[in-house]
């Protein structure tokens, strides 16, 4: 019975801790652009082979209400994955992963609550 309800708890709390991700794309070519749109930003990706074995990824993030774009510059080397949200966007969370030649990026939003969001 104990077992059962820790199971149970243990995966409630793993689903909730993970991010729901709405959209996803992925670009298999260099200079090939993934575009995906969701939540208060558009973004562009593309990537170029560097250095050894790494895809150096550029990300253009294009505020919806308009203003100045966000850039973000990444060197992926295989099986790397990385998540985070752009300031002044906390809401939405963008993971980028490789695999290969392969760069997978999804967007959703961040469903778990913040430390200061927890009541006393």
């Amino acid at each position: 019975m104990i077992r059962k309800i820790l199971s149970a708890s243990l995966l409630t709390a793993l689903f909730l801790a993970t991010p729901a991700f709405a959209e996803e794309a992925t670009v298999g070519r260099p200079i090939e652009a993934g575009i995906l749109h969701n939540g208060h930003l558009d973004m562009v990706v593309y990537y170029v082979p560097i250095d050894g074995d790494l895809l150096e990824v550029t990300a253009t993030f294009a505020p919806k209400g308009g203003g100045d774009p966000l850039r973000v510059v990444m060197g992926l080397a295989d099986r790397d994955s990385v998540a985070f949200s752009m300031p002044g966007y906390r809401g939405s969370i963008y993971a980028f992963s490789r695999s290969g030649e392969e760069v997978t990026v999804a967007t959703g939003t961040d469903k778990h609550p913040r430390a200061d969001a927890l009541p006393d």
